[in-house]
């Protein structure tokens, strides 16, 4: 490390990106919907969405299997109605969702959504959707990765 170097200053996108967590982070129930439509007007497209998905992940994961989530979903997606990428990622959840505790869904949905999903799928406990993925999942990684799921299933 050369400390006769300059500080260089933090990249504007930076700063911009970790407050926008910090928003999103720290946002009540209340003005959640405000606080994503906020974030996603930053100029920057990528860094806005870029926070919005880590904020839409971060709650899914711990609503994806509680009463409220379809409410909450509905209104997030109300949020990112112009950005596809992060209204996928909402529908993925909801699939997702439907996925794990055995409701009703479709093996072409699962067949047609995302890497990202798939894995998530094939790392859960639902032996329909292994099967599904161990044959016909996307990727090598996805399918190998079914199939120990199912070899670990009781």
């Amino acid at each position: 490390m050369n400390r006769d170097a300059p500080q260089q200053e933090e990249p504007a996108e930076h700063v911009r990106f970790r407050n926008h967590l910090s928003r999103l982070e720290q946002a009540t129930e209340a003005d959640e919907f405000e606080v994503v439509e906020a974030v996603l007007a930053d100029q920057d497209r990528t860094v806005a969405q870029s926070a919005v998905l880590r904020h839409l992940d971060r709650r899914a994961r711990g609503l994806h299997s509680e009463p409220a989530y379809p409410s909450w979903a509905e209104s997030m997606t109300r949020a990112t109605t112009r950005h596809p990428f992060l209204t996928r990622r909402l529908d993925e959840w909801s699939l997702f969702r439907a996925i794990a505790p055995a409701e009703r869904w479709s093996p072409d949905a699962l067949l047609g959504a995302s890497d990202w999903l798939q894995l998530r799928t094939a790392e859960a406990p639902n032996a329909a959707a292994l099967e599904v993925l161990a044959v016909r999942g996307r990727t090598k990684r996805i399918r190998n990765t079914a199939r120990s799921t199912l070899k670990r299933s009781p």
